[in-house]
């Protein structure tokens, strides 16, 4: 009788491996067989798992998108994304962590290759932190900052003066027009 195997203990790297594997298994009266389509197996396995509980309900539901007025009735969770730049001796570079309702956390860290300072970089971990959560699908963000500056100047407190800082501003807030809503906040 043969059996394919489920689970390998270890990837027998040199023929002495495998004889030893021989050897050892020879006693169960087993026939080695490899497994080409572990990804199509793995999806049977888990349907046959769980087939009771599926009750002829479909794992993709094949219709089209709702409309958006039917989205809006449905609450959006809320993400929090924390930021933060950096500039000493080694460079600039922003820390981004974009946390789910469910606390699942995503994390990215980026150096610059140009010149920043301490509010530049500031605004180019913001920015980047925006465009992940818009790749991600988020609608409602919180987003936080320790930079009471770059806070002030994107929630219209404060000025932005200087062209360079006047282009981070209207590109945090072209980013920020795309999310149904924002709420930045600045942390100590």
């Amino acid at each position: 009788m043969t059996y394919p195997l489920r689970k390998v203990l270890h990837k027998p790297e040199s023929s002495g491996r495998m004889l030893k594997w021989a050897v050892e298994l020879g006693q169960f009266d087993l026939e080695y067989m490899p497994r080409t389509a572990i990804k199509g197996q793995a999806l049977a396995d888990f349907l046959l798992e769980f087939d009771s509980e599926i009750d002829g309900k479909a794992l993709v539901a094949v219709h089209p998108s709702p409309p958006e007025e039917v989205l809006e009735e449905f609450p959006h969770p809320w993400w929090v994304l924390h930021v933060d730049g950096i500039v000493n001796n080694g460079g600039a570079g922003a820390g981004i962590v974009l946390v789910s309702l469910e606390g699942h956390h995503l994390m990215s860290a980026i150096h610059f290759k140009f010149y920043a300072t301490n509010n530049y970089a500031e605004y180019e971990a913001l920015i980047n932190g925006l465009k992940i959560s818009l790749e991600m699908g988020v609608r409602n963000l919180i987003a936080k900052s320790d930079s009471e500056l770059v806070v002030n100047q994107v929630n219209g407190g404060f000025q932005a003066r200087g062209p360079r800082t006047e282009l981070y501003l209207r590109c945090a807030q072209c980013l920020i027009g795309r999310f149904r809503e924002v709420r930045l906040e600045c942390v100590p």
